[in-house]
């Protein structure tokens, strides 16, 4: 009953309880001055095509890699930290609300790269590669990455590697699985964007995505391509799901970065509360309170505390708190190569303490 009720109560801290379409009908036209924003996210994914076309993939794990291209609006109305997602029984107004325009499928990997490569040249080189979390539809992970690269003004090609999700409020475990069937192909999904024509490929990852991230990057130590050739740039840990022992042996195996890897800790994370009671009242790292002991690892902390969030778990700050969002967008728009670790702590720094946060 205890776990039961736990897991009742994460479905709020990583993802909604919405069943809703991607591509929707019946769109009202709108004037371009009512457009904030039009986006194209790549994405490489483990979910299985839908049989509904409108949802696209659901959250059945695929035994292959797939792959599609989403161009998504923003809404002139929208405030920065927000995604304005229609509610049941509105019209399709891309003035008012995030909306998947258009879906390009891609039978096979070279197709899809071709046009990955093509965008990536147009955009300078820059690729951002995003993560989800636990509880996570297809809809909202394609929105999320959205509202991300338009709040934070990030100028490179924005890449959503979305593992299964069974977007399921007792879906923990399943989850948890799919996200280990996923290391994999995530891998193959880094050595493509390397293989690409990007010169820096930034990752964000959050919740049980940064577990996803951390295998993945740690597998790929193992075999000596730790920084994708010389093209990792930042790293942001998002309120990471990680068990704080699991998350040392990663580092470890790893080696401390040439950049510190950046992340972002809240002490009032509810989600991972329940996370680490599910998994037998262990901290998470999201959550760890002695931040000092997880720096030693080649990690910038940001404590974010104090910084609000817009939703009642604090979980999605990186995301939905404004301040935040700009100031991490500032920190990914920054093309230093790889900066030393004083200037990387300096340029955090900033994020937290304009975010309301300390360090």
């Amino acid at each position: 009953m205890l776990l039961a009720a736990a897991l009742g109560l994460l479905v709020a801290g990583c993802g909604t309880q919405r069943a809703d379409q991607l591509l929707g009908s019946a769109l009202v036209t709108p004037s371009v001055s009512q457009i904030a924003g039009n986006h194209a996210i790549f994405i490489a994914t483990t979910r299985k095509r839908s049989s509904d076309p409108g949802k696209v993939f659901d959250g059945e794990r695929s035994a292959r890699l797939n792959f599609a291209r989403v161009n998504v609006t923003v809404p002139g109305e929208h405030k920065i930290g927000q995604i304005e997602r229609k509610k049941r029984g509105k019209s399709d107004d891309p003035s008012k609300y995030f909306m998947a325009t258009d879906v390009t499928g891609y039978d096979t990997a070279p197709k899809f790269t071709k046009a990955l490569d093509a965008d990536i040249a147009a955009r300078g080189g820059r690729v951002i590669l995003f993560v989800h979390g636990y509880n996570t539809g297809f809809d909202d992970a394609v929105y999320r990455l959205a509202q991300i690269v338009h709040d934070a003004g990030y100028p490179g090609t924005p890449v959503l590697f979305s593992w299964a999700s069974g977007a399921s409020t007792t879906g923990y475990v399943y989850d948890k699985e799919s996200a280990s069937a996923a290391r994999d192909q995530l891998e193959v999904t880094l050595r493509m964007l390397q293989q690409s024509g990007a010169r820096r490929i930034d990752i964000v990852a959050h919740s049980m995505g940064t577990w996803v991230t951390m295998e993945t990057l740690r597998q790929m130590a193992i075999s000596g391509e730790r920084d994708l050739g010389g093209k990792l740039g930042d790293v942001v840990l998002a309120s990471p799901d990680i068990d704080v022992d699991v998350f040392k042996s990663q580092m470890r195996r790893y080696g401390k970065p040439e950049k510190p890897f950046i992340l972002l800790l809240s002490d009032d994370d509810r989600a991972l509360r329940l996370s680490g009671l599910i998994a037998g009242s262990r901290p998470r790292v999201g959550d760890y309170k002695n931040a000092a002991d997880l720096a030693g690892y080649g990690v910038t902390v940001v404590d974010v505390s104090r910084a609000k969030s817009g939703d009642n778990f604090n979980h999605t700050k990186f995301a939905d708190n404004p301040a935040l969002v700009r100031e991490l967008g500032q920190r990914l728009r920054v093309d230093d190569g790889f900066a030393s670790d004083r200037e990387v702590t300096d340029r955090i720094r900033q994020v937290s303490q304009q975010a309301g946060g300390i360090l």
